[in-house]
């Protein structure tokens, strides 16, 4: 659906914003960080489901960064670019908090984001660690049959 992926990528800039600039959450939620002409034609639908990813993220970010941490291999969290890392605490609290959305959706969206926002590398890097989560998650709480 194009509004949600329009709402992922607002809800991706605005975690970008407050590890970067240490935007404010409020600021975050208000959209006061975009231009002003985005910020009045934002559709309502949009902008609540970025609400959702910004402040859920934000509310769970140390059970999303751990569950990140978890699933680096030979990297440490503070050395991952910004825009790698505003895609995978999104993604991250998608597949550990929102079960009613597909995991595989979730990890394409990251991919498609990764590939728009981050370096050549970045969407590889993504899905692998997204991927591993995935796998986690399933294992921990496998669906009833």
């Amino acid at each position: 659906m194009a509004s949600r992926r329009k709402g992922r990528i607002l809800a991706f800039q605005a975690l970008y914003c407050w590890d970067s600039n240490h935007v404010p959450t409020g600021e975050l939620m208000n959209f006061s960080w975009l231009e002003s002409e985005k910020r009045a034609s934002l559709d309502e639908t949009i902008a609540v489901f970025s609400q959702v990813l910004i402040a859920g993220t934000i509310e769970n970010i140390k059970a999303v960064d751990a569950m990140i941490k978890k699933h680096l291999q030979n990297w440490d969290i503070s050395r991952l670019n910004r825009v790698d890392l505003a895609v995978l605490r999104m993604s991250t609290y998608t597949l550990m908090f929102q079960s009613d959305i597909s995991p595989s959706i979730v990890i394409d969206e990251a991919i498609g984001i990764s590939k728009e926002f981050g370096t050549d590398e970045s969407f590889r890097f993504v899905n692998g660690v997204l991927d591993s989560i995935r796998k986690t998650i399933q294992n921990e709480c496998p669906s009833p049959s």
